[in-house]
This record gives C-alpha cells, structure tokens and sequence, in this order.
C-alpha cells in the first residue's frame, strides 16, 4: 500500500513538473509574440506618419485627390504591421500604394514597399518579390507622368533615385546577412573543435583508465614478487640469479613508465598545466638527483601564449626526465632565449649518446608539440660527446 502511494506521489509530482514546464514554454512564447505585435505596430505607425506628413508639407490647400493620396500613404504604411504573417500581400499592397500615390501626384519615397521586400525576401519568396519589383519600378514613372507633375526625364529619374535606394538597403541587407553567416561559421568551428578537443580527453582518459585497471595490478604483482624472491636469497645467504635482478629492475623501471604514461594521458593541456614560471622547479628537482643542472634566462620576458609556455615546459621536463634516465651525465645546461617573434629553449648535457639513436617516443611527442605551433625542433648527439635539444617556437603561431 505504501509502495503505490509513493508511486502515485512520483507520478503525480512528475505530472506537475510537466505541466509547469509546458506552461512556462507557452508563456515565453507568448510575451515573444506580444513582443514582436508591438515592434510592428510601431514600425507601421512610423512609417505610416512619416509617408503623410512628407506627403502634405508644402500643401497650402488639400483637395479630394489629396485625400486619396494621403489615405494610400496611410494605408502603405500601417499594412506593414502584417509583414510577418502574410508577406506576399504585404508586398502586393504596398507597390499598389506607392503607384497610386504617385499617381495622385504625391512625390514620396516607396519607403514602405522597401520594407515590405525585406520581409517578403526573408520569409523566402525571392522570385516573387523580383517579379513585383520590376513590376513597381516600371509603373512608378507611368503613375509620375500620369500626375502631370513630372515631365518623362523627371519621371524617370525619380524611378532611377527609387532603384539606387533600393540596391543601397539591398546591399546593407547583404552585408548584414554575411556577417551573420560569417558569425555563424566562426561559432560552428568554434563548436566543433570544442567537440573534438573534449571526445580527445575522453578518450586518453578512458585508455589511462583501461592501462590502470588491466597493468597497473600485473606490474605490481611482478615488481613486488621479484623483490621479495631477491630479498629472500639475500636473508638466506644464497646468490641471487642475475634473471632475477634484471626481473626485479625491470619490474621497477615498467612502474615508473606506466605511472609517467598514466600522468601524460589524464594530463589536460587546457586546464592548469605548467609553464615556463615552472621550469625553474624542474631544473630544482634535477638537482635533487645528483645533477649539476643549471637554468639560464636571456632576453626581455614578454607575455607568452599558454600553449608556448605549456610545450617550453614539456620540453625541459622530457630531456631532464631522459638525462637522468640513460645519459649518464652530471652536467645539464637548460637556457631559455627571448626575442620579439620566437621563443628558444636549448638543453645540454655532457651524457653518453651514441649518434643514429633512434628517436623515443617523449622525443617524437616533444616534435609533434612544436610542430603543431609551427616551430621546428632538433634533438641530437653532440660530436664531442653529450646531446642536445634545442627548439624554437614562434610567438605567434603562423597560418
């Protein structure tokens, strides 16, 4: 009985939140529509006033074909309310107006019947708004000449003016349509590489996650195993066999990769990663081993873009990481070269390196880094001995 009783409170409370969700929609939709009602009412209104009172300036006396042609301005003016719902009659009832009150002998811009082609054009009926317009152009001078106002040349350079200031909205309207085309494509890539960039931490994170759970455990097991059997013979007296040393340092060295791996696959770029204000530490931590490693600044320090800062920072971190590691050195020089265009990091070390080493795999990623920022890398044995890094990287990435 409890059960059902909750239940039914479930549904009736996800029943509730429906209906106020749906009834928030309709409300939003409805102050947008009271919205837009009101933008064109006034628009029509405007237009409208403005079409009479430029229609009757300069009119000492109104006569019945006066009025005519004021109420074709009104009329012109204030059906543009309708725009949105029925362009094409807009469009229609606007070029009658502009015609007619030409006719009437009412020298006024067809200000309303350009409004009327812009939401006529947006709602899609472009072949029909070129056909009306050809047609409005064509007898704008015959309704002109039919006035007895304007002789042909006049009638004629008034349905001219009429074009120019046609083609001038047009091309603003155009103009305005490829910003906002532009807009949108910047907006879409920006979208897209977001996409990209977040499907990528994904999935390093999910192969960090795969490595954790299925080798981590293994690894362990073998390192552990190895040093309790070397740890064991030692007690007894017993000589430890040279497989199971190599076991047991492999084991250690296998740990240590697999935690570096881990750390460089749920290691995100974007967020707080290190920079070159950290670079000072790793040379530190250096030190701490026995290296004689030494940093050297050189030139004015500029603001540097994070992702330079972030790749500077790996560099130095893999090629102290690899002299402690196989070089043998006791020396490490880390020099950091400022210029107005490119930034240099330089490492040398006085190790063991024999030349025709293959690259590994932090030196190829170390590559790919400076390359992605359009800077060139090279990492090679000295002739003397010792081996050298050395990078540069622009300050502005080029296209």
């Amino acid at each position: 009985m409890g059960t059902t009783t909750g239940r039914a409170g479930v549904r009736a409370g996800l029943k509730t939140e429906v209906i106020a969700g749906v009834t928030d929609a309709v409300r939003a939709g409805a102050r947008a529509a009271v919205r837009a009602g009101v933008i064109d009412w006034v628009i029509a209104i405007a237009v409208a006033g403005t079409l009479v009172v430029t229609g009757l300036s300069g009119r000492s006396v109104v006569t019945n074909l006066d009025l005519v042609g004021c109420a074709l301005l009104a009329v012109g003016g204030l059906v543009l309310v309708a725009r949105r719902r029925a362009p094409v009659p807009v469009l229609a009832v606007t070029g009658l107006c502009a015609v007619g009150y030409q006719a009437a002998g009412f020298d006024v811009p067809a200000i309303a019947y350009l409004f009327a082609v812009y939401a006529a054009v947006r709602a899609g009926h472009r072949t029909v708004t070129v056909v009306a317009s050809v047609i409005v152009l064509a007898a704008l001078p015959l309704a002109a000449l039919a006035s007895g106002l304007h002789d042909t040349g006049e009638a004629f350079a008034q349905a001219r003016g009429a074009l120019e200031l046609a083609w001038l909205i047009a091309a603003g309207a155009a103009g305005e349509a490829l910003r906002q085309a532009e807009r949108r494509a910047d907006e879409a890539e920006r979208t897209r590489e977001e996409t990209a960039r977040r499907r990528a931490d994904e999935e390093r994170l999910h192969i960090a996650r795969e490595l954790h759970d299925s080798l981590t455990h293994q690894i362990s097991i073998i390192k552990v195993q190895a040093e309790v059997a070397v740890h064991v013979a030692r007690r007894r007296g017993e000589p430890v066999p040279e497989a199971l040393l190599v076991i047991q340092e492999a084991g250690r060295e296998a740990t240590r990769e697999l935690r570096a791996t881990l750390e460089a696959l749920r290691d995100d770029d974007t967020a707080t990663s290190r920079g070159l204000d950290h670079v000072a530490e790793l040379v530190e931590q250096a030190r701490t081993t026995g290296l004689d490693a030494t940093l050297t600044i050189e030139g004015e320090r500029r603001d540097v873009p994070p992702e330079v800062g972030r790749t500077v920072y790996r560099i130095v971190q893999e090629s102290l990481t690899n002299i402690a590691r196989h070089a043998a050195a006791t020396t490490a020089s880390v020099r950091i070269d400022h210029s107005p265009d490119v930034l240099a990091v330089r490492v040398d070390d006085d190790g063991k390196a024999a030349p025709g080493t293959v690259p590994g795999v932090g030196l190829l990623g170390m590559r790919e880094r400076v390359t992605a920022l359009g800077g060139r890398l090279r990492a090679e044995p000295r002739g003397k001995g010792g081996f050298t890094v050395e990078a540069e990287i622009p300050m502005k990435r080029t296209p």
